[in-house]
């Protein structure tokens, strides 16, 4: 029996994402527009990869202080600087500042 194509699949090369791919894949209707939004895409990729970075180091770092919280003999968690921390997204973002920074406190207190 026989298949159509190569007869070693190792051969086979991928096949170049057509512009009509590219305008699907980004909702663009123009070549120029794609290049535009697939390379914004790009920065908010690295962009990402570099903000999840930063809230590991940050989860590490809230560890380290929970840690001598907890052997100095006070609390895990400090209620009023997660206020303070709180209001510093809420005042830098508004609103969804405040649900961002619940988010981080969440993560970074670790196991209650």
């Amino acid at each position: 029996m026989s298949f159509p194509g190569p007869a070693d699949p190792g051969h086979l090369t991928q096949e170049e994402p057509t512009m009509a791919h590219v305008l699907d894949k980004t909702g663009a209707r123009t070549d120029e527009a794609a290049g535009v939004i697939t390379g914004a895409r790009e920065r908010i990729d690295a962009l990402d990869d570099r903000i999840i970075g930063l809230v590991q180091e940050r989860m590490a770092v809230s560890a380290v202080i929970q840690e001598a919280r907890i052997d100095s003999g006070g609390r895990r968690v400090n209620l009023s600087r997660e206020m303070e921390i709180l209001a510093h997204y809420r005042d830098a973002l508004g609103k969804p500042g405040t649900s961002l920074a619940m988010t981080l406190l969440e993560l970074c207190r670790g196991r209650v």
